[in-house]
């Protein structure tokens, strides 16, 4: 391939894809399998960035590189020229060495770090103030008034706390003198004794309110003398947040978005009608937007897009270096949503419906509940685009009878599903649920062999909202997960393995088998968080319940056709 550096396009030589046919459709960028063309250029890049020594980046694929790792989605798009000569972009996600000036890459839709950009002129102005703030916050005399103000405050409280206890105390002393002397005196005598017990207590009100006063006169000087520096480091924080806010939205503006036919989109007017109404941090610096800018700003037609991760994967989210991904929902599908419009596009996957055959088959019935064995493909309930589920399925087999799910399989997973045919039921058993009490296993087979034989996975899961349906480790945010797991089999390149999940969180399974603190080994055919196939190898294997009715422990059991 003859790279023109200047013009970052990659020509592809004749030969490299005579036997290679023009996709007739773009790529579905949410869902896909590479295309032959991409998966060359993908490869082409990846052999670049191996070889690059000069980018002075460090991906954490090489132990004794300096600088904090960080691992880096790249994208390939696919173009044609005004000759019909195919040839490729490349991109990457974000900066990359801290910069967007790179030979061999695309420049970023608007590049805020170019000389002189009122970016970088406010950002001056803003860390000016940052530094101010720090001055300020670390002032000697700053730091000794808080510090007085503080004890201050620790000393009153101890003061008049200690006092309050003491003048407790001397109130029931007063009382038991009052109880002792009652009966011995004289009404007379008794009310002398009474008055001076009322002098006690009004001096001890007194000595309160001399210490609390003279302690809120102390606080009060030393508040006062804190407010002028408290006072000035309001004023340069509420201008940082303010010309944040104004360089934010004139960063939304400057990120102007093409079409196909140059109609062009600010982030801002992309977002408006999404539900976060206003773009997401980074939105617009993804791969994908990238490329498609400079192919429409310089009258390249998109053929077809492939992103891959390339460095050592984060701890946080699953990827794997030099797998493919789509592109993500959260910032990127209003993106293309603009800059694809009128562009002939592969099917949308996930508005497919399943085989006609992949038949609901009816494990147990009685009045109380059905058990079925779902087959994968199918949904539990109905989707916003598509009504076939096993909800649908049973609504019309039932008849009158309104199925009530209790739980949920993910689309892909195949096995055993509860359903309910009465309130009754449906209460009864989801207790059971909610309350942990039912007694559920899984069998899965992973993508690669694994050396244990039995553990116990605990990575709490939090939901990924900018790329929905994706799940992520969090140890701050994230709920508790627990998986138990036990070696089934194992065989040259994959291992069947049980789980049993001590927590129901959202992926879990999944997730724990993918994640590199947990199994590292995904599940085989997980489009998510490995790599697709026929099927995802993951099913609902047993299922243990009280019936509702007969208070007996039920079971059932259904093998995996993997």
């Amino acid at each position: 391939m003859t790279v023109n550096h200047h013009s970052k396009i990659t020509y592809f030589q004749e030969e490299q894809i005579a036997s290679i046919a023009v996709p007739e459709r773009f790529t579905f960028p949410f869902y896909y399998e590479p295309h032959p063309l991409t998966k060359l250029a993908a490869a082409e890049l990846q052999q670049y960035l191996q070889t690059q020594a000069d980018l002075d980046h460090n991906f954490g694929l090489s132990k004794n590189q300096d600088g904090m790792v960080i691992g880096k989605m790249f994208g390939v798009l696919v173009v044609q020229d005004a000759q019909d000569k195919l040839a490729y972009l490349s991109a990457f996600s974000g900066k990359l060495a801290g910069s967007n000036d790179h030979p061999k890459f695309v420049p970023p839709v608007f590049d805020m770090l170019a000389e002189n950009s009122f970016f970088l002129k406010e950002i001056a102005v803003i860390n000016s103030i940052n530094a101010q703030i720090k001055d300020l916050e670390s002032n000697e005399t700053y730091q000794r008034l808080k510090y007085d103000l503080q004890a201050s405050a620790a000393q009153s409280k101890q003061e008049i706390d200690h006092l309050r206890q003491q003048l407790k105390s001397n109130k029931d002393n007063r009382k038991k003198l009052r109880d002792k002397h009652r009966p011995d005196l004289s009404e007379q005598d008794f009310e002398l004794f009474e008055a001076d017990l009322i002098k006690q207590s009004l001096f001890d009100k007194h000595q309160l309110k001399l210490l609390s006063d003279k302690w809120e006169q102390t606080l009060s000087e030393q508040r006062s003398a804190l407010s002028q520096y408290d006072a000035d480091l309001d004023v340069l924080r509420n201008d940082r947040k303010e010309r944040s806010a104004i360089l934010q939205q004139q960063l939304f503006e400057q990120y102007a978005f093409l079409n196909k036919d140059g109609k062009s989109k600010s982030l801002q007017d992309i977002f408006s009608l999404t539900p976060f109404g206003k773009p997401p941090a980074a939105a617009g610096e993804c791969a994908t937007p990238k490329l498609l800018q400079f192919a429409f700003a310089n009258g390249l037609k998109p053929i077809a897009m492939a992103e891959f991760w390339w460095g050592a994967s984060p701890k946080s989210e699953i990827r794997k270096h030099q797998q493919f991904y789509p592109a993500c929902t959260g910032k990127c599908k209003p993106i293309l949503a603009h800059m694809l419009e009128g562009i002939p596009m592969d099917e949308n996957p996930f508005l497919l419906t399943p085989e006609a055959n992949s038949q609901l088959e009816i494990v147990y019935e009685d009045d109380s509940f059905v058990v079925v064995n779902k087959p994968e493909g199918l949904r539990s309930v109905p989707g916003v685009d598509i009504d076939d589920s096993v909800y649908s399925r049973l609504k019309h087999s039932l008849g009158e009878t309104e199925p009530l799910m209790i739980h949920r399989l993910d689309m892909d997973t195949s096995g055993l599903l509860v359903v309910a045919k009465t309130p009754q039921a449906h209460k009864h058993i989801q207790r059971q649920f909610l309350q942990r009490n039912i007694s559920k296993r899984y069998r899965a087979l992973l993508s690669k062999a694994i050396d244990a034989s039995e553990g116990e996975i605990d990575l709490p899961l939090a939901p990924d909202l900018y790329n929905r349906p994706r799940q992520l480790v969090c140890f701050e945010t994230g709920k508790k997960s627990i998986t138990r797991w036990k070696l089934v089999e194992r065989f040259a390149d994959t291992t069947k393995v049980d789980f049993w999940p001590l927590t129901g969180r959202t992926h879990q399974l999944r997730m724990h088998a993918a994640h590199q603190q947990g199994l590292n080994a995904p599940i085989v055919g997980d489009d998510l968080y490995g790599t697709a196939a026929k099927r995802m190898c993951l099913h609902a294997a047993y299922l243990e319940f009280t019936h509702p009715k007969t208070k007996e422990k039920i079971s059932f059991e259904v093998p995996e056709n993997f």
